[in-house]
């Protein structure tokens, strides 16, 4: 299997808001089209605090990974977080999102990155698995703790 990966730009926003917006769903996550239209377009735009990348056929895409960068004096440098994985849910399990992972994680790491975070729900056993196949292992030593400047219903 050879699943394409497209760094998503501007002209493809109409073609992503569907697959944001089928996540979210998944998720029970509230957000408006304008704001999501509104934090996507950035990182659209070549913004330096992240980028989205189309998982499939450019016209017709069948999911997408969404990635924001940080630095780490702990990790030597460049950082990546995985901010959305989502593949259509008619099409999962067929390896696209394994493989689109395993291209971006090589990609990112030629270029620089250091290393690649995903944050997953204590109950999400099957994202639990699925990230640890692809070689993300839990950071026991820490805990992650978020300070919202808006705080929202859910963290």
């Amino acid at each position: 299997m050879s699943t394409a990966l497209h760094l998503a730009a501007e002209a493809d926003l109409d073609r992503l808001l569907p697959l944001v917006a089928a996540s979210h769903a998944l998720e029970n996550t509230d957000q408006s089209e304008g704001v999501c239209r509104a934090t996507l377009l950035p990182l659209l735009q070549g913004s330096p605090h992240g980028a989205i990348w189309l998982i499939g056929p450019r016209r017709a895409p069948v999911g997408y990974v969404a990635v924001s960068f940080g630095w780490s004096l702990g990790l030597g440098g460049l950082t990546g977080r995985i901010d959305g994985l989502f593949i259509r849910e008619t099409i999962r399990r067929r390896g696209m999102g394994s493989e689109a992972l395993q291209t971006l994680r090589r990609d990112l790491a030629a270029s620089g990155l250091k290393a690649l975070h995903s944050e997953v729900g204590a109950d999400n056993s099957a994202a639990q698995k699925f990230f640890g196949k692809q070689g993300f292992r839990p950071r026991t030593h820490s805990n992650l703790m978020t300070w919202l400047a808006e705080p929202r219903g859910r963290t």
